[in-house]
């Protein structure tokens, strides 16, 4: 279920000084969490903290465009541009998909 459709299911049946305050609250977590992303190095894989961080990637809603390229779960690989991230990941021994900072997606063909 989308966020939208469940404001619009929800909203109308609660009074409108608890409408306000809900959308208040959530629109603060949403920017407390972003603000706490912009400066949380991620956590190891295996840490405990690696699943709060997730959840805290989450609500900041960091999932596509403005993810985070290092993760508890991900290898970055930092290469230039113009590099090919497959070479590059063959050169030092790594699978290419576990160096993209979107683990599991297929690396991007080199131009």
């Amino acid at each position: 279920m989308d966020w939208t459709t469940l404001f619009q299911t929800v909203l109308p049946y609660l009074p409108a000084q608890y409408a306000g305050d809900l959308v208040s609250i959530l629109t603060f977590l949403i920017a407390a969490a972003a603000l706490a992303m912009r400066f949380w190095k991620p956590p190891a894989a295996g840490s405990r903290l690696a699943l709060l961080y997730k959840a805290v990637s989450a609500l900041a809603q960091s999932k596509g465009w403005n993810t985070n390229a290092y993760q508890p779960d991900a290898k970055a690989l930092m290469i230039p541009a113009d590099a090919s991230r497959v070479t590059e990941a063959a050169r030092l021994g790594l699978d290419p998909a576990s160096t993209h900072p979107k683990a599991g997606e297929p690396p991007k063909p080199a131009a």
